[in-house]
């Protein structure tokens, strides 16, 4: 498929003639569709626009931005939609694992109301730690935890959040070689079980060659791609 023509009666992320400008300068202009279970890669410099391109479609652009076009997930369109709302579940560099709060604690915070009952939210929280080897760490500090740790409790908490789409914001840039690689394919793989659409920024090429989808270049605002 033409990466700039959109598939709207598709289920998946479709990102329609998005521009996106700064001080009349425009830093993004583009459409792609993110099918379920896919990756596609936004790959671009530091400053390319890649953060704020993810921020429009999570909901939180900063102002200073001028913004057009539109964001549809599943069919529906996103784009006048509060962040809470859109139902994109989003990884950054950092894990922004709550301090005060215990390791099911984080897990149990980004449970939708729907989860009722204390009983049947930890049990999920436990269960989702299980999932990712683990188990028993929910009395835990996050503190004590190490890198690789703290980045599969920060994946599970996002995807205990139900999205229907996931936003990686370079995640794995923070992480050694080995321990990089490790969580890459744990993030791609659990993606792919949930057959979520998922898009990726990064500068790295090696992440991008790993997601194994189609990769889309930004040029920065000096002109180099």
């Amino acid at each position: 498929m033409n990466r700039g023509q959109i598939a709207l009666d598709l289920n998946g992320l479709f990102l329609d003639r998005v521009t996106i400008a700064l001080a009349g300068k425009t830093i993004c202009d583009l459409s792609l569709t993110v099918t379920p279970g896919e990756v596609v890669t936004v790959m671009g410099l530091s400053g390319s626009g890649k953060s704020t391109l993810l921020a429009f479609v999570a909901g939180f652009l900063d102002p200073a931005f001028a913004a057009t076009g539109r964001v549809l997930l599943d069919g529906v369109d996103l784009t006048g939609l509060p962040p809470s709302d859109r139902r994109t579940g989003l990884l950054f560099q950092d894990d922004l694992l709550f301090p005060h709060l215990s390791v099911a604690g984080n897990l149990m915070f980004a449970m939708p109301p729907t989860m009722r009952g204390r009983r049947a939210r930890r049990e999920a929280a436990e269960a989702a730690l299980a999932d990712v080897g683990l188990s028993g760490y929910g009395t835990r500090d996050p503190g004590t935890l190490s890198g690789g740790q703290r980045a599969r409790v920060a994946l599970m908490r996002v995807l205990l959040s139900e999205p229907r789409a996931l936003l990686l914001d370079e995640p794995f840039s923070n992480l050694d070689a080995d321990l990089r690689a490790q969580i890459r394919r744990l993030v791609f793989a659990k993606a792919a079980e949930r057959r979520l659409p998922v898009l990726l920024v990064t500068h790295d090429r090696e992440d991008a060659e790993a997601a194994g989808g189609p990769i889309v270049s930004l040029i920065d605002r000096d002109g180099l791609e």
